[in-house]
């Protein structure tokens, strides 16, 4: 799929719904679907729903996700 795509339909739904699919959430945090299934197997990535079959995101569960990936710049410790 085309990014800029998935980004418009990522906004789109962000008007209309709250719910994103993986492709979608992928794309508004700016990287591939494929490392995204990967934090999410692993348990590492934002929270989600899974809607029957169907894995979904909340916007809000991404923005806190991303909230909480944020590190302090040339302030943070480095191990």
């Amino acid at each position: 799929m085309d990014s800029d795509d998935d980004i418009s339909r990522a906004t789109r739904a962000k008007r209309g719904s709250p719910y994103l699919n993986t492709d979608q959430a992928a794309a508004y945090l700016k990287f591939s679907s494929r490392l995204l299934k990967r934090l999410r197997r692993a348990g590492k990535g934002p929270v989600f729903r899974l809607h029957s079959r169907f894995v979904q995101y909340h916007i809000d569960d991404l923005d806190a996700w991303s909230k909480a990936q944020s590190m302090g710049g040339r302030d943070h410790d480095q191990a």
